[in-house]
This record gives C-alpha cells, sequence and structure tokens, in this order.
C-alpha cells in the first residue's frame, strides 16, 4: 500500500490496537497530526507534555496495554523524560513518540533539536531514530514488542520531521526476529522444585509480592497459593492490591513506612520468597540487616534484578505465569489442611505482632486527619476504586489505610518518586477504565506540578475525584526536617493567598473544601458520587507525621511507632 510516513504511523498503531494516543503538538509532527486528524484517530491533549506521558502511563497501568505518548521535537521531546523516566523505574509497557527535525537538520544545533535518543537512552529499553522512511513498520513492530514483553518499559521513537511527509511502499512485519532481544518465558523447572523443598521444609516462611505480580496479571494464582498453603504474605507499595487486604494472612506493605507486623515477620523468617520485587532500598532498611534469618527466593523475569540488591539462595528466572503457574502444581499435591497446619504457630506469631501494635492515629482527635480521609474513602468506595495518588505523604497514608481488594488499583511514582504525577495519571486511567471510580489523592506541593491537566479533564468531563490533603508544606521533606534537621523548615513551607477552590473552578472542575471534621464524611460521599470531575481540597494538620518510619539506615525492626 502506498502511503505517507505519517499514514504508515497511524496503520502501525492499528495493527497493535492502540485505542488512544496522548500527544501534544508542535512544529515537528504537524504532518503527523493533520493525518491523525483526517483519520479520526482517538487523541487526547493534555495540556502539557509531562501530563501526557503520565497520562499514557497512567492507561497503561490500569489496562495492561501500551500506552502511546507524542511530543514534538526538542522541548516538546525534553518534556517527556520525567514520565519515561517514572514508567521505567516500575517497568511499565509504553511507547513515546516523538518528532526530530529534518534529516538534513539533525546534528546542526538546530532550531528545536535535542538529542532525544541519547537522553532517554538509560531510561528506555530500546530507542530508535528514524531517518529513512522505510524503516518505520519495523520499527514500531520491534518497539510495541520490546514494551510489552519479558520486563516491560517504555521505548522512544524519534521521528524525522521529513519522513512524515515521504512516501513509503507500507508493509507491516507479521514477526519480530531480534538477534539481541529473546525474551524467554519458561526457565529452569529445577529452580522451581527447590522452592517447593524449602517451602516444605521451612517454618516461618513470608511471601513477598512486588509490582511484578500486577503487572504480569498474577494475583489470581497469588491469592490461590496464599490460601492454599497459609501462608502469610507481605507487600511493596507496587504490590498493593495483589492480595486483598482483608485476607487475614495479608500483613501488609514492609518497609520504610511498613507495617510492624510485616517487619518483623521479614526479620523473623526463615524463609523469603520475593515475588517481582526488586529489594530497593525503602523496603530493606540496614541491607546487610535484611531478612537476616532466611533463606532468600527471587523469582523475576529479569535475571539483572537477581542479586543486584540482596543475595538470593535460589533464583527462578522467567515469566511469573510460568513459574507460579508451576510452584501452584506442586503446592497443590499436599492437602491445605496439611499446610495450614505447618505454619499455624508462624501466623499465630504474626497475628499477635499486628494486634499488639496496629497501625493508629489518633481517631479522637478534632482535627481532621489524613489516615481518617484516606479510611472514609476506602469506605465509600468499599476499597473498589482505582486509586492514584501523587508522591509524598499522602501516598504513604494512602498505602497504610486504604484497604484495596483487586490489582492494578493503585497507581503511583514507586521507583523513582515523581511529584506530578497523581492529576495526569488519573486522566489517563480514568481514559483507559471508564466504567471505573478514580480517585487521585494528592498533596498540596504535588498538585501545583501539574494542575493544569485539570484542563483536560474539563474538556472531556471525565469523572475523577481529585482530593488535595492540604498541610501547606512539602509534607514529607517537613517531616524529616522535623526529625533530622531540627526543625528547620527551609523552603518546605508552601502557605499561599492563592485557593485550590478556585483555581479548580477557574479550569473548569467543581470544587469544594471540607475543614470541618463532623461534615468530612458526608461532603466526601457526595463529592464521590457526583457525576463528572470534583476538585475536594481537605485542610489537614501541617504537622502530622506518617508512621510507623524506620529511619534511613536503620533496621526494619527499628521503627518509630506511631500512637492511638
Amino acid at each position: 500500500m502506498k502511503m505517507t510516513g505519517a499514514q504508515a504511523i497511524i496503520e502501525c498503531l492499528k495493527r497493535e490496537n492502540v485505542e488512544v494516543i496522548f500527544g501534544y503538538p508542535g512544529g515537528s509532527v504537524l504532518t503527523l497530526y493533520d493525518a491523525l486528524q483526517t483519520a479520526k484517530y482517538p487523541h487526547v491533549l493534555p495540556r502539557h507534555e509531562q501530563g501526557a506521558v503520565h497520562a499514557a502511563d497512567g492507561y497503561a497501568r490500569v489496562t495492561g496495554k501500551v500506552g502511546v505518548c507524542l511530543a514534538t521535537s526538542g522541548p516538546g521531546a525534553t518534556n517527556l523524560i520525567t514520565g519515561i523516566a517514572t514508567a521505567y523505574m516500575d517497568s511499565i509497557p509504553m511507547v513515546a513518540i516523538t518528532g526530530q527535525v529534518a534529516v538534513s537538520l539533525i546534528g546542526r544545533d538546530s532550531f528545536q533539536e535535542a538529542d532525544i535518543r541519547g537522553i532517554t537512552t538509560p531510561v528506555t529499553k530500546h530507542n530508535y531514530l528514524i531517518k529513512d522512511v522505510n524503516d518505520l513498520p519495523k520499527a514500531f513492530k520491534e518497539a510495541f514488542f520490546i514494551a510489552r514483553t519479558g520486563r516491560p518499559g517504555p521505548v522512544l521513537i524519534d521521528i524525522a520531521k521529513d519522513i512524515f511527509a515521504t512516501e513509503i511502499d507500507f508493509e507491516y512485519p507479521e514477526e519480530v526476529n531480534m538477534r539481541g532481544y529473546k525474551p524467554v518465558a519458561e526457565g529452569d523447572i529445577t529452580a522451581v522444585e527447590a522452592v517447593y523443598q524449602e517451602l516444605s521444609n521451612a517454618k516461618t516462611p513470608l511471601f513477598f509480592v512486588g509490582g511484578g505480580i500486577n503487572l504480569s496479571d498474577t494475583s489470581e494464582i497469588m491469592r490461590e497459593i496464599v490460601t492454599h498453603t497459609g501462608v502469610p504474605v507481605v507487600s511493596s507499595l507496587m504490590g498493593l492490591g495483589c492480595i486483598p487486604h482483608d485476607d487475614p494472612r495479608y500483613f501488609g506493605m514492609i518497609g520504610m513506612h511498613g507495617t510492624y507486623g510485616g517487619n518483623m515477620s521479614t526479620t523473623e523468617t526463615d524463609l523469603l520468597i520475593g515475588l517481582g520485587v526488586r529489594f530497593d532500598d525503602r523496603v530493606t532498611g540496614l541491607l546487610k540487616e535484611f531478612a537476616p534469618k532466611a533463606k532468600v527466593v527471587h523469582f523475576d523475569i529479569d535475571p539483572a534484578e537477581v542479586n543486584k540488591n540482596v543475595r538470593a539462595n535460589i533464583r527462578v528466572i522467567g515469566s511469573l505465569e510460568w513459574s507460579l503457574g508451576t510452584l501452584y502444581e506442586k503446592i497443590k499435591n499436599r492437602s491445605s489442611a496439611d499446610w495450614h497446619e505447618q505454619f499455624k504457630p508462624w501466623y499465630e506469631k504474626i497475628v499477635a505482632w499486628k494486634k499488639d501494635k496496629p497501625l493508629s492515629y489518633k481517631r479522637d482527635s478534632e482535627r481532621i486527619l489524613p489516615q481518617s480521609v484516606i479510611e472514609s474513602i476506602s469506605k465509600i468506595t468499599n476499597g473498589e476504586a482505582i486509586i492514584v495518588t501523587d508522591v509524598g505523604q499522602h501516598q504513604m497514608w494512602t498505602a497504610q489505610f486504604f484497604d484495596f481488594k483487586n490489582p492494578r488499583s493503585f497507581l503511583t511514582s514507586g521507583g523513582l518518586g515523581t511529584m506530578g504525577y497523581g492529576v495526569p495519571a488519573a486522566l489517563g486511567a480514568q481514559v483507559g477504565k471508564p466504567e471505573k471510580t478514580v480517585v487521585c489523592i494528592c498533596g498540596d506541593g504535588g498538585f501545583m506540578m501539574n494542575c493544569q491537566e485539570l484542563m483536560a479533564i474539563a474538556d472531556l468531563n471525565l469523572p475523577v475525584k481529585i482530593i488535595i490533603l492540604n498541610n501547606q508544606y512539602m509534607g514529607m521533606v517537613a517531616q524529616w526536617q522535623r526529625s533530622f534537621y531540627k526543625k528547620n523548615y527551609a523552603h518546605s513551607c508552601l502557605k499561599t493567598k492563592a485557593d485550590f477552590v478556585k483555581i479548580s473552578e477557574a479550569m473548569g472542575v467543581p470544587a469544594l473544601r471540607i475543614d470541618k471534621k463532623e461534615e468530612m464524611v458526608e461532603q466526601l460521599e457526595k463529592a464521590l458520587k457526583t457525576e463528572g470531575p470534583v476538585l475536594v481540597e481537605i485542610r489537614i494538620p501541617e504537622d502530622e507525621d506518617v508512621l510507623p518510619m524506620v529511619p534511613a539506615g536503620a533496621r526494619l525492626d527499628q521503627m518509630i511507632m506511631g500512637g492511638s
């Protein structure tokens, strides 16, 4: 088929079943935008390129599909970098398309030229610079294959401006054959057998689930394994939702702001089985004292992750669909009653830890406390909402006090910790799951970083509910300054004459403010059940801390606890 490069790109996107693009036009991509408009291709216009990439990220996280974003050359492309890095750190499948100056102008410091391929090399699985229109079909076929297979991640395709108008005899490849990239789903079955033997002999085993369970859609089989064996389970931040929070075997998140039961069980376990986790520093605390009594098992599709932070006694490399399925078949050879009896004393010990020191806060306070806000949202939505957070204290309170029931229901920037992620990611999540309730929980600091996306939400009339927990500080920064810098609040105070309700209404999103405790639940209920978008600002105390907290460099059992 004869067509232009721009038309070829649209055909590539159709072949890859791309439902929507999140993009922002500019000079280098105008020919492509002309073709998109002519083809009536589904497109969402955020109000900033960073908004576009975070929206594509949110879309990918809730749907499991590859998110696609589009920007022009130079500043348009560089505005994508933070979002690409966010996706890379959390293994989110994405294809970012950028325009580049014309082939003859590349390398001449031309107007709006940037070496986006060089800039993004450290934060992409792969990237391309297209200077020949005939390379387009192969590049797109490979890009989507790379983004969604193996350990998922972002791929960038940079396309010279004149390629969009150049004619091509289009033919789309039927398969991908890349010599340097051969993801393998099935690994060594003897490693799974070794895990089974260790589990059979263990007295105090612990499952540790991470974002890989969510990304591989293996939550259901993981739940079956936990139910059948009765082995206690904890999660990373990215693993929230893999196991329902009301499951009696689930003991919460571990790490810096983990639960007492979760952190103590990690300290005392004799067999720690990590599944789709990175063992990052926020989880381990003092690395040399992490899980000191345990043999460590690491299930992961990416061999580069194994032994990177925590040395594994057994490594199981391969897709979690394969490895967990294989393990479950072996586990089923013993009755559930036998497994439960084996681990009953261990389970009861963790239950005692949980009862002794549960997550708590001053419930009788006359002030609106953020923990009570999160609990209220959880009860009103019955734990069924898709929750998107920005980064900071509110992120940790949400992780601690929202009772997640479903996988792919908690969207947050875990690895990079990107402020400004929340609002645009919620936009993308709502586009991906229009039938779901999407709630974005922000702090006053992060909200302002991409608040312009309220305009996109309003224009599309997306029913996103945005909750700002406003303590008039960069909350987590101020908490660290309180705890470790003698309350020297160096440039973390955000007290301002600006009015979030007016800002929201000016951008087309109805808004309200809650500042009375007795009205909080009723007002939240009203907002969450209102059709269309709503923003709610809730004033919370400026000195409330996220607790428990493991200080940097401390062991997981050296937690600073909160009080009720």
